[in-house]
């Protein structure tokens, strides 16, 4: 997943990086530098991305 998709995907849900994060069991850290291209998801985290990707946007928890 590239890191605009990551950021549309996060943006979708409403979400800011900290709670994206939480969501995921990553640090804010983490998400922003998928986001910035510093970092690339681990294949765990890809498939976390994958499932939310495709989740109806209500099913996610949101603070």
């Amino acid at each position: 997943m590239k890191p605009e998709e990551i950021k549309k995907l996060r943006e979708s849900f409403g979400m800011t990086q900290e709670d994206f994060a939480h969501e995921l069991g990553v640090t804010f850290a983490t998400v922003n530098r998928w986001e910035n291209r510093k970092a690339v998801p681990s294949r765990l985290a890809l498939k976390m991305l994958d499932q939310l990707s495709v989740k109806p946007r209500g099913q996610v928890a949101t603070r």
